[in-house]
């Protein structure tokens, strides 16, 4: 099988003797072989692992992505950012958890930003919403347009 892991800068893996490839979704880790059905999914923060055809084990943190396979042997990865490395223990360590603190991160400045788009549209309302008359005050209906009651 032919593997590619590409950022929008870079290509981070191009490998052509892929046996087996493990990676990872929201549902958890899944195995591809050669053979496997087409499909696509979202990858979450994680490792995507291959073996090679002389059985050395490979590894590349990913930022999330999506991974396609087409054809039964060919699997292509796009992710905003990846980290290629044999050194499982450090990319675990250090890279996916500065990915996934990153991640927290947008979040919660997505969040904050929303907030204050509401805060913002709240604010945009209450000041557009028309003044309420003295006889609105006391109970009376608004007059209507036209009515010659307004000026």
């Amino acid at each position: 099988m032919r593997l590619t892991v590409s950022t929008p800068l870079t290509r981070i893996v191009e490998a052509d003797d892929v046996i087996h490839v493990r990676a990872e979704d929201d549902t958890g880790a899944f195995g591809l072989l050669q053979g496997h059905a087409d499909f696509i999914t979202v990858l979450a923060v994680s490792l995507l692992s291959w073996r090679d055809s002389r059985g050395a084990e490979h590894h590349v943190a990913v930022r999330g992505g999506l991974l396609e396979i087409r054809g039964g042997a060919r699997i292509e990865v796009a992710t905003p950012e990846a980290v290629a490395g044999d050194d499982l223990t450090e990319l675990e360590s250090t890279t996916l958890e500065k990915f996934r603190r990153e991640l927290e991160e947008e979040r919660a400045a997505h969040a904050d930003a929303q907030r204050l788009y509401l805060a913002a549209i709240h604010q945009i309302v209450r000041l557009l919403r028309p003044q309420r008359s003295s006889s609105a005050a006391a109970g009376e209906p608004p007059p209507l347009a036209g009515d010659g009651t307004t000026p």
